[in-house]
């Protein structure tokens, strides 16, 4: 018995790998194709670990796809690989649509073809689950219901296009073919190996070297902000239990606004690593990006119900756990700060004039 999970290198890929193996003795068989936000830095702690069988790949390789599926016989595939981050899905939205959209249908030909080959019990317990994202459904307004399952999809970027149509194939290929999938939509994630480039690290990384906080616009976008490790507990859960075909939101119950988060990162800071004139000193306010969703809320009654999951962190106990991981762990940090991540950085906010 082992599973596979594609994208295992990744934030919460890594999360979900190291997790796993710590809750159960079934292997990993874990595949990523190390662009810039996959790090095998995050699977150090397994590196002695015979269950853990990393795999450099991609998903959009049929060939490859399918010898892996033949020589690992997973009973399960759970499947996170994605480009993720919406700034970069504007500045090159090619990138997005091949992995996204074209990757996750070469995936899913090649699992249709490996689940149609296997004995009628290992054919009806397989599963594949897909990993997606609040952004599908669209912007809300301040006083909008939360997103649920029902409502309907309405991307704004690029990025969440391109998972909109990642969601969509997957749920065809259950509707058509009878694949045995589950999808998970979840809020924004912050927690230990997430790349600085999202809001909470890249706060962190500098604020700790005295640079300026860039908080987009107004800064009062909300979004709902989920720790990582309890979107990893909900995932086990519905591979485990939940209902084919399903799709399960799953949330923090945490809404705050970005700049309310920054704040709370300062006051974090300044009790951990004190500084002349406080973290808030900081903050800049920089030119909104493009069409900047205003509300992310998730209504996550569905999976508190039916398989009864709770986010175990709040969000200020989630927080400071991951503020005092990013300070324990100043070597990984300078290490995936390299020459990739210091051009994005110049080429998305050198060039942002403050507002």
């Amino acid at each position: 018995m082992t599973i596979l999970v594609t994208g295992g290198a990744g934030f919460i890929g890594s999360n979900f790998v190291a997790g796993w193996l710590a809750g159960t003795d079934e292997p990993v068989v874990n595949l990523d194709k190390l662009t810039y936000a996959g790090n095998l830095a995050n699977l150090e702690s397994l590196r002695a670990d015979e269950r853990h069988r990393f795999v450099r790949g991609d998903i959009g390789d049929r060939a490859a796809m399918d010898a892996l599926l033949k020589a690992h016989a997973p009973r399960a595939v759970v499947h996170f690989a994605a480009e993720s981050h919406v700034d970069r899905s504007i500045h090159g939205p090619a990138d997005f649509i091949q992995t996204n959209v074209v990757g996750t249908f070469t995936l899913l030909e090649a699992v249709r073809s490996y689940w149609g080959s296997l004995e009628p019990a290992a054919k009806a317990a397989f599963r594949f689950l897909h990993v997606s994202t609040d952004e599908v459904y669209g912007s809300l307004g301040e006083d909008d219901p939360a997103f649920s399952e029902t409502t309907a999809y309405a991307p704004n970027s690029p990025y969440s296009a391109s998972k909109a149509g990642s969601d969509h194939l997957v749920r065809a290929y259950h509707h058509t073919y009878g694949l045995p999938v589950v999808t998970t939509n979840c809020s924004n994630n912050y927690g230990p190996f997430q790349f600085p480039e999202k809001l909470i690290p890249l706060m962190i990384a500098n604020a700790l070297e005295g640079k300026p906080l860039p908080v987009y616009g107004d800064g009062r976008q909300v979004r709902d902000w989920l720790y990582v490790a309890d979107h990893c507990e909900a995932i086990r859960l519905v591979l485990e239990r939940g209902a084919l075909g399903e799709v399960y939101n799953v949330g923090g119950n945490a809404e705050r606004r970005n700049l309310e988060v920054v704040h709370t990162l300062c006051d974090i800071l300044d009790a951990e690593r004190p500084r002349s004139g406080g973290h808030r000193a900081l903050i800049q306010f920089v030119t909104d990006r493009p069409g900047h969703d205003r509300r992310y809320a998730i209504d996550s009654r569905k999976i508190q119900g039916a398989l009864g999951w709770r986010p175990r962190e709040s969000f200020e106990s989630g927080l400071a756990k991951t503020v005092r991981w990013y300070l324990g762990h100043a070597d990984w940090v300078a290490q995936v700060r390299s020459g990739e991540y210091r051009r994005w950085i110049e080429k998305n906010y050198a060039e942002r004039p403050a507002s």
